[in-house]
């Protein structure tokens, strides 16, 4: 891939300015940074162990091109694989979107592309791998629903573990109205997340659903008010913050490895986040904390 097409602002300290450039690593050097693309398709920011991830092409309601997908898998990388990130979080600038799926304008122009262009996206296409596809992500994510979340933006939701969702806020899944269908997992996800004859009958329809009847469907978490959103978000973020981190990721582990299996199979099945927790020094920790009557130190190890 052409570096040159990329470069990383890194705002770890005002004060430094750094700038690095290359397209797929970033140095840390303090527990709150954040990373901008050249063409600013994604705003990245850590602060107190949170990942927060924002989708920012809000001009084309964050509709997913083949340079955001690659900066959100570089994104899901880090959040993965930095012991320092505990949560991560998604969401979209603007009012209008969370995300309003694949970008159809680019799609159409697609082949008109020079060579050296569509060389460049196939390069991209190589070196990404979307959250839809990451099959047991370690850390729990949670998708902050800001407006429209339609075709791959409501798949990249439901690859999340919560969604607290804005009560103006519309999903869907309208692929087959423009002779395609929910290919990025879509069409598997809503019917175990929703229950089959409810998710049928948005799936064969392409229809939107609100926020409100998401979340009776079993699909969302919670809905608020536009102007309560942020706060709503933070406070589950805070409950989450409040559980070891080990502990936490050895939940979802079992939890979502556990789907797979009948449940005998789960309960006897040995999983690596919690062979990692019970040896973990939280894991003294967090009893020790409750004898003394204080707040745990969570280490994370």
């Amino acid at each position: 891939m052409n570096s040159s097409l990329y470069f990383w602002q890194l705002n770890y300290l005002p004060a430094l300015g750094i700038v690095v450039t290359g397209h797929a690593r970033w140095y840390r050097l303090a527990k709150t940074y954040r990373v901008v693309s050249m063409s600013a398709v994604t705003l990245f920011e850590v602060q107190n162990h949170v990942a927060y991830i924002t989708l920012n092409r809000p001009e084309a309601m964050n509709s997913l091109n083949p340079e955001l997908r690659w900066s959100l898998s570089q994104h899901f990388d880090e959040i993965e694989n930095n012991d320092d990130i505990w949560i991560g979080l998604v969401t979209g600038a603007g009012e209008r979107a969370f995300c309003a799926g694949m970008d159809l304008k680019h799609a159409a122009t697609q082949r008109d592309a020079s060579e050296e262009q569509k060389m460049e996206w196939a390069n991209m296409a190589d070196e990404t791998l979307s959250i839809t596809e990451r099959w047991h992500f370690r850390k729990p994510l949670i998708a902050k629903i800001n407006g429209y979340a339609l075709g791959g933006g409501l798949e990249m939701a439901l690859a999340c573990d919560i969604i607290v969702a804005a009560d103006h806020a519309e999903l869907g899944l309208p692929e087959p109205r423009r002779g395609l269908i929910p290919g990025a997992v879509g069409v598997h996800r809503l019917p175990r997340q929703m229950g089959l004859k409810a998710a049928m009958g948005y799936l064969l329809t392409g229809r939107h659903m609100s926020a409100q009847r998401a979340y009776e469907l079993g699909l969302v978490n919670q809905v608020v008010p536009s102007c309560e959103l942020d706060d709503t978000v933070d406070e589950w973020i805070g409950d989450i913050l409040r559980c070891a981190p080990l502990a936490i990721r050895a939940v979802k582990e079992a939890s979502m490895r556990g789907l797979d299996m009948t449940l005998a199979d789960a309960f006897n099945t040995s999983y690596e986040e919690e062979i990692a927790r019970r040896n973990s020094e939280d894991a003294i920790e967090g009893p020790k904390a409750f004898s003394e009557k204080r707040t745990p130190n969570w280490q994370g190890k």
